[in-house]
């Protein structure tokens, strides 16, 4: 219920206040678990994807932001989950798991923190972790943000792929890890121009 009155008033916010142009909606597949991945340029991303996604996107977000016990209810209610940046967090990892075998939408941004423009030095293996040991399909996303009001928002939603490392499982390499995540985020970064 918060989850829709929160995406309706969202919705209303960027309507008057943004030109917000959506492409590629027809490349959201409409079920089974999917891992959404997109860049990070402000503070407003798993709104904006989320507003205009027709799926429920569950986030991986910064353990920070639960640290107030209001914030920590309202995120949950909206389906993100807390995960420990700069180590190991196995039990985000384990929810990841869990919320794909539901079926569910797990959204996360692979740089890792806010990244204004494409950076090369920040990219979480993480996230290549994730989607290999998963093989749920990867849904890159590409948003162009301005900080200026009535300015124009773009949000691009990229074909689906499966990523396939050379080596299957527990043999999957730090350094291939490392590439696959450059390979999402340069599909990210190609949606925009970047």
């Amino acid at each position: 219920m918060l989850y829709k009155i929160g995406k309706f008033l969202f919705y209303i916010y960027f309507s008057l206040f943004r030109r917000v142009k959506v492409e590629g909606m027809e490349n959201v597949p409409k079920e089974g678990p999917l891992l959404l991945y997109a860049n990070h340029p402000s503070a407003w991303d798993m709104i904006l994807i989320g507003v205009y996604m027709k799926r429920k996107v569950h986030y991986m977000a910064k353990a920070e932001l639960f640290r107030n016990p209001f914030l920590a209810w309202l995120f949950r209610s909206l389906g993100a989950f807390p995960v420990n940046r700069g180590k190991g967090d196995v039990g985000s990892i384990k929810t990841v798991f869990r919320l794909l075998e539901e079926g569910k939408v797990v959204g996360i941004f692979p740089e890792g923190t806010r990244t204004p423009k494409k950076d090369p030095r920040k990219r979480k293996m993480g996230a290549a972790l994730l989607a290999a040991r998963s093989k749920a399909p990867v849904l890159p996303v590409g948003v162009v943000w301005s900080k200026k009001i009535f300015s124009r928002v773009r949000l691009v939603f990229g074909k689906p792929f499966i990523v396939q490392p050379e080596k299957e499982g527990e043999h999957t390499g730090k350094d291939e890890l490392m590439n696959i995540t450059s390979d999402i985020i340069d599909r990210i970064y190609a949606l925009i121009g970047q």
